[in-house]
């Protein structure tokens, strides 16, 4: 992907919530923390060098073997994904990677310790500052309606779905229009919503980037290129513009 892109590639990394993989794998369920941390440590070394040497507890040991094809970039950039767990974004900033967090529900403030427990892990050991992102699902188009009533049917099936595995009760308009709110998680609305969310979201942050999930369930197409065409042309630029007059001494 890195050569196809010409050494734009990057990954994120994150234990995720669903345990499913699991017995795909072989892997056992009780091994769920250890087991990722020795795969991410792993992929670190991976980009340190062509070839490699490396034992683990988790799968065969790697012995002086190469890495084909190498990609463009020296060491393609590894994100750290994190929800709501403070030991994980405490690992990121020991690691010395960005840190990439996950809000799917609930209110952005409550994640504020996450950037700051990253922050603080950066610092003791020794990594300075280090990139933070927000990630959230949501969609854009030209009204507030339109974006509800494009966007409610395929977050609520993507969502039910999940919930009827989860335990989670159906999702209602009225819950989903709650969460499309300044506070809220989701980033549904027209350009001037979403660039008002992602403002007060890095007034909380002050975050380096911000991640949209537009494709939460099955829109038209031509509506989520409308959408991918609103965040550059109408959200990103309005956003840039206004966090350079916030930070003229260190621009994002």
């Amino acid at each position: 992907i890195d050569l196809i892109s010409k050494g734009r590639a990057e990954i994120m990394v994150g234990r995720g919530s669903f345990i499913e993989s699991f017995p795909l794998f072989g892997y056992e369920l009780n091994n769920y923390e250890p087991l990722f941390e020795e795969k991410l440590e792993l992929l670190l070394k991976l980009r340190e060098s062509e070839k490699i040497t490396w034992s683990g507890k988790y799968r065969s040991s790697i012995d002086d073997r190469g890495i084909y094809p190498q990609p463009v970039q020296d060491r393609i950039p590894v994100w750290r994904a994190v929800g709501g767990t403070p030991k994980s974004a405490y690992k990121a900033g020991q690691l010395g990677i960005p840190m990439a967090i996950a809000i799917i529900g609930g209110y952005p403030e409550q994640f504020k310790q996450m950037a700051q427990i990253h922050e603080q892990a950066a610092k003791e050991h020794g990594h300075g500052r280090l990139p933070v992102s927000i990630n959230s699902h949501g969609f854009i188009a030209d009204t507030t309606e339109e974006a509800y009533d494009i966007a409610f049917p395929a977050f609520k099936l993507t969502m039910d779905r999940i919930g009827r595995e989860r335990g989670w009760p159906p999702m209602s308009r009225q819950q989903f229009e709650a969460s499309c709110t300044l506070r809220g998680a989701n980033a549904v609305g027209n350009p001037q919503q979403i660039i008002d969310k992602i403002l007060y979201q890095h007034k909380i942050f002050g975050h380096d980037r911000f991640l949209l999930q537009m494709s939460v369930g099955s829109v038209p197409h031509e509506k989520l290129l409308r959408s991918i065409e609103l965040f550059a042309t109408e959200v990103a630029p309005a956003v840039r513009k206004e966090i350079a007059k916030r930070e003229p001494a260190n621009q994002h």
